[in-house]
């Protein structure tokens, strides 16, 4: 049988990306669990492997796409079954393992997370790997002792997928919410999420002092370099800081005076290879505190023809919220 997917090839060391029709024989013989997707999603990380600007991929030919969500048509696994709703995120598909962003999927049984009650495998990809990771994060803050009494919480990145989706989860529980984007257009969106306050990223992307005037009780970051030695540095004491993302860039050109002299902790959150319990620790979570209207605001869909145009605006910060790719048009 065929089926269509977002292909990538490597000619001279340039990234080709292209919607292909590929036949089932051509799938990774690795997994045991093999699924139709319905939804993928582009990330920062998809829109990293589409475009080449890091090498993402590592092993060529790639199909593009870490997270999917579907329903298995055949398995020998035995968790799953055919006619049972999966999602998937991260395990290095997309990276080093074929990807979802692709009407067909092999995957492992022990990488996939059963669709939550009340979600739609649409739901499970607007929420897709970034908003995975704003879960991760606020559950790295819950376990640390944060509450919404401690004080604000700074999101950076405030329009891309991470960070919409913290502000969203971090306004429903009840905390106050300090959005920093570089959109200031999108200030109406970001308070409809559940931001108290929005701040020019310009503030916080320069060099600045290793000790700046206290304010936050919590960051969670997606932005990382300056804008993560800046929000530490403004950190009150005892305050907590979660890193998940490098939009600005990979580097963290700070000191040690936040954590030594103001006791601050830098918690790091991984959402790849995180342990199962965690991960459906998250998806429960999500089903919870995420309103179905604040998914539905910040969330567009396109079909996977599109995929690739949407991988190019995500690099260049065009894309606000979540993309839902639909790989069935």
């Amino acid at each position: 049988m065929t089926f269509r997917a977002l292909l990538l090839t490597q000619n001279d060391g340039a990234t080709q990306a292209q919607v292909a029709d590929l036949d089932e024989d051509q799938l990774p013989a690795e997994g045991d669990v093999l699924v139709a997707v319905e939804y993928s999603t582009v990330n920062y990380k998809d829109g990293l492997a589409i475009t080449g600007r890091a090498p993402v991929v590592r092993k060529w030919p790639m199909v593009a796409g870490i997270d999917g969500a579907g329903t298995v048509l055949a398995s020998s696994h035995p968790r799953w079954k055919a006619g049972d709703k999966v999602v998937l995120n991260g395990y290095g598909v997309g990276e080093t393992h074929w990807g979802c962003l692709s009407q067909r999927a092999r995957l492992k049984g022990d990488w996939l997370v059963a669709l939550p009650d009340g979600f739609s495998t649409r739901d499970a990809m607007a929420i897709g790997t970034a908003g995975y990771t704003a879960m991760l994060s606020v559950l790295a803050l819950e376990r640390a002792g944060l509450t919404p009494d401690d004080g604000e919480v700074l999101v950076t990145g405030a329009s891309g997928g991470v960070g919409s989706v913290a502000i969203a989860l971090l306004g429903k529980l009840g905390y106050r919410v300090v959005a920093s984007t570089g959109k200031t257009a999108e200030a109406d969106f970001l308070k409809a999420l559940g931001a108290a306050e929005i701040i020019d990223r310009n503030t916080l992307s320069s060099p600045g002092k290793p000790l700046q005037k206290e304010r936050f009780a919590a960051v969670v970051d997606s932005v990382g370099s300056h804008t993560l030695v800046n929000a530490c540095a403004q950190v009150r004491y005892g305050g907590l800081i979660t890193a998940c993302g490098l939009a600005q860039g990979m580097d963290f050109p700070a000191n040690m005076a936040p954590f030594i002299l103001r006791g601050v902790t830098l918690l790091g959150i991984d959402s790849v290879m995180a342990p199962m319990a965690r991960r459906e620790q998250a998806w429960q979570r999500l089903a919870q505190d995420l309103a179905p209207d604040r998914l539905a605001a910040l969330t567009s869909e396109i079909g996977l023809g599109d995929a690739i145009a949407a991988g190019q605006r995500i690099m260049e910060g065009g894309v606000r919220g979540r993309v839902v790719v639909d790989v069935n048009r």
